[in-house]
């Protein structure tokens, strides 16, 4: 019966996940942004922190961009299952 049955580290195998080296600069160009926007409103300088937290959506929207592709990229369609 141990013919037939495949080995449990055939069963679990995980393929090696690329990691993109900008995915994380882009983390922390959003932090950076976001934490530049929320100083600025506190200091009472509404209209560039409102620039900024537009800025922070187009960066996280960039990042996000940039994972969804890389994973495409790389074979792991993240729309099928």
């Amino acid at each position: 019966m141990s013919g037939i049955e495949p080995d449990m580290e055939d069963l679990f195998q995980e393929k090696k996940r690329v990691r993109n080296p900008l995915v994380p600069l882009g983390a922390f160009a959003t932090a950076g942004v976001l934490t530049a926007g929320l100083i600025s409103f506190r200091r009472g300088n509404s209209q560039l922190g409102q620039v900024l937290m537009r800025a922070r959506v187009v960066v996280q929207g960039a990042t996000v961009a940039l994972m969804v592709g890389t994973a495409y990229y790389y074979g792991d369609n993240p729309w099928k299952k």
